[in-house]
């Protein structure tokens, strides 16, 4: 004879499926934010405002999952349009903040919010800094209906506008992905120039460093007013590489590491077993094409614990 599950039961079923949607909406957030540590926020805000509703109300939303995305979308939204604002002031040049494989450090942290994040194509550097081009509503209509599959009614509901009006937001967004990137390189092609230029690096050879470059090739390094970095961008291949021999010739007991960032073959620097900067790349036609250094100490907090176990 079969059971029916009581109260209880249908209450701590419908508690576990509740939570079990954290990890799509740090997924979610992390991508129209750039930022781990607003995401975390977002998604905090999201369940205060589910908790903040009497059972009664709770019980009449069909989908929970579903009112959650909503409400996470929206509050994005709205962090989207004062962050514009924030950046103004903020000092520097700013990057998204940089995710590592949690499977290349030893004593990683269990539970951290970046183990949550699936690190596919939609979240590699390149990926987020064409994002930032974007307005909040293209950016909010394009990474929910083509990466997360939502249909644009359920889109019009979080921006606030026709399903119509969003399609054209994500088509518009799409454009600038277009016209932005060139298709990414292999991986194993990527790894390979990232070798070669680690190695140039290190040995402080400019014309090697040069050779891995893009001609037109731009570095940008965010430090977040808090350690010293190029206040603003660097341009041109012999510029980035002669920088670069600079500051490797100026600041001694640097380590560089191979590793990976936003799921993308990337550099670590580190003096004292502390990471001290990650760098990523965008790679085309075996050239990089723009290189990413975050030194902000603030983006950093996932890259300080534990060591890197692959070189």
């Amino acid at each position: 004879m079969t059971t029916e599950p009581g109260p209880d039961d249908r209450h701590e079923q419908r508690l576990d499926s509740l939570m079990s949607e954290r990890r799509q909406l740090i997924n979610l957030a992390y991508r129209l934010l750039g930022s781990l540590a607003d995401a975390e926020d977002v998604v905090q805000e999201t369940y205060a405002r589910w908790y903040a509703m009497s059972p009664n109300q709770q019980q009449a939303i069909a989908s929970p999952g579903a009112w959650l995305t909503r409400v996470a979308g929206r509050v994005c939204l709205d962090l989207l349009g004062s962050a514009r604002v924030r950046r103004e002031r903020y000092v520097g040049e700013w990057v998204p903040e940089p995710l590592p494989d949690r499977g290349e450090w030893s004593e990683a942290r269990s539970g951290d919010p970046a183990d949550r994040v699936t690190l596919d194509e939609s979240v590699s550097m390149a990926f987020l800094v064409v994002l930032e081009s974007m307005t909040p509503a293209e950016r909010v209509a394009f990474i929910l209906h083509d990466v997360f599959g939502y249909p644009f009614a359920d889109v019009a509901e979080i921006v606030g506008r026709s399903p119509a009006a969003c399609r054209q937001l994500a088509t518009s967004a799409r454009r600038r992905i277009d016209a932005a990137r060139p298709a990414a390189a292999p991986t194993a092609e990527q790894a390979r120039v990232v070798r070669g230029f680690k190695q140039a690096w290190e040995a402080r050879d400019i014309n090697a460093l040069i050779g891995f470059l893009d001609p037109a090739a731009t570095a940008i390094a965010d430090g977040g007013g808090q350690v010293n970095a190029a206040p603003r961008p660097i341009e041109g291949s012999e510029q980035i590489a002669r920088y670069l021999v600079d500051v490797s010739g100026r600041i001694r007991g640097v380590t560089i590491l191979e590793c990976t960032v936003n799921g993308q073959p990337g550099l670590v620097t580190q003096m004292d077993h502390t990471v001290t900067a990650v760098v990523a790349f965008d790679i085309a036609d075996n050239r990089i094409r723009r290189v990413w250094a975050v030194r902000n100490p603030d983006k950093l907090r996932r890259w300080t614990t534990g060591q890197l176990v692959r070189q």
